[in-house]
């Protein structure tokens, strides 16, 4: 990320106070339940996004991509607030904002953002852009926030400012995770543990298939999916689904029949809260092999309960395990994006080439398929 304090210098004419960087993030387990105040298990990837940053004293946001092309986008200080500012610098622009709305003395700001996280691959880029932006304007005006913090205010950004009602896992985990770790966060209190995933001392390995079908969750089909699960949560009488036990499961999706829909989503939401427990008290007790048949029942839930994937994703999954992975399943929002694959290491070489093979033979685009150790979250990388 050194290459951006240079860049910096070349867009802007001077050079930057500091390089911030934050990752994208596969989620082990645990999908759609973070709008559910439920139970999620990322983990950060090696693939960052870097921010370069220098005060600016009249409020000015000043914003540039090397990845998108476009030139510098000015944001003036009458402008920052929600609906004004589009496209990919609503993200940064929108932090900025949330830190103003939360009392906290920042003025303005030239950015510099490179990244190698990929765009609409369900890797969280948008939260690596917020996390790392939050990062960097907390480190130029000395804020000194908690990572959760700047996590529930990089939501905050997300969510009225750019307009995606996302959970809050994405930034927490770009915020919060630790190398050699995934991060099991409960999303109502926000508490966290740091369980070991250290698949190489078991002889696993875990990829991530990007299918290179790209996404918008803005587009309404996780806004809808959302607004059903809050719906069906008032239908029962709770809080949330999360409020669901799991030994109630059949009689909730009983009392919903008259609800088209309804009863699906109940069942994905509480099971897959189920799932991720099962998985946590799988690593607590050192067997990360047997959480494989738990991931493809997540996917088979989000498949068919949930109706958020795909053919490219079912593709991964159904070859991945036909080729003799543990378990396999979407990572993200769905509707394209990346599956994460659980495998022996002896295996993993023929599990890419088969979904890569079947790929090829379904006339798809070939898929990026990459292994994921647990990496860090965001830091001062210059």
């Amino acid at each position: 990320m050194t290459a951006a304090a240079t860049a910096f210098r070349g867009v802007y004419g001077t050079g930057c106070e500091g390089v911030w960087a934050a990752p994208g993030r596969v989620n082990l387990i645990g999908e759609y339940t973070d709008v559910n105040d439920g139970f999620v298990m990322p983990l950060a990837l090696p693939l960052r996004t870097g921010v370069a940053a220098r005060a600016r004293a009249d409020g000015r946001l000043r914003l540039h991509s090397a990845d998108i092309p476009g030139g510098v986008v000015t944001v003036a200080p009458d402008e920052l607030r929600p609906g004004a500012v589009r496209g990919w610098a609503a993200y940064p622009a929108g932090v900025l904002w949330a830190l103003r709305e939360a009392g906290h003395a920042v003025a303005g700001a030239d950015l510099h953002v490179e990244s190698d996280v990929p765009v609409g691959a369900g890797l969280s880029s948008s939260a690596a852009l917020e996390v790392a932006t939050a990062l960097a304007l907390d480190g130029l005006y000395g804020l000194g926030l908690a990572r959760p913090e700047l996590a529930r205010l990089a939501r905050r950004a997300e969510n009225a400012f750019a307009g995606v009602p996302c959970g809050i896992m994405d930034q927490t985990a770009a915020a919060c995770c630790e190398a050699g770790h995934v991060l099991f966060l409960d999303t109502r209190d926000l508490t966290r543990r740091h369980l070991p995933f250290d698949l190489a001392a078991h002889g696993l390995r875990l990829l991530a298939v990007d299918t290179r079908v790209k996404h918008d969750l803005g587009e309404g089909e996780y806004a809808r999916r959302r607004a059903g699960c809050e719906a069906a949560a008032r239908a029962l009488g709770v809080r949330a689904l999360r409020d669901v036990p799991y030994g109630e499961l059949d009689a909730a999706v009983r009392e919903l029949r008259a609800v088209p829909g309804a009863g699906a989503l109940v069942r994905h939401v509480v099971s897959e809260n189920e799932r991720v427990r099962a998985v946590a008290a799988l690593l607590d007790a050192g067997d990360p092999r047997a959480a494989g048949p738990l991931l493809t029942a997540g996917h088979a839930s989000l498949r068919d309960d949930f109706a958020v994937s795909c053919p490219e994703l079912d593709l991964v999954v159904a070859t991945a395990t036909g080729a003799g992975a543990l378990g396999a399943r979407m990572t993200g929002g769905g509707f394209g994006g990346s599956a994460v694959v659980l495998t022996d290491e002896t295996t993993a070489d023929t599990v890419e080439r088969a979904v890569t093979a079947a790929f090829a033979a379904a006339g798809y685009a070939t898929p990026r398929v990459f292994a994921v150790e647990a990496g860090e979250g965001a830091r001062r990388v210059g």
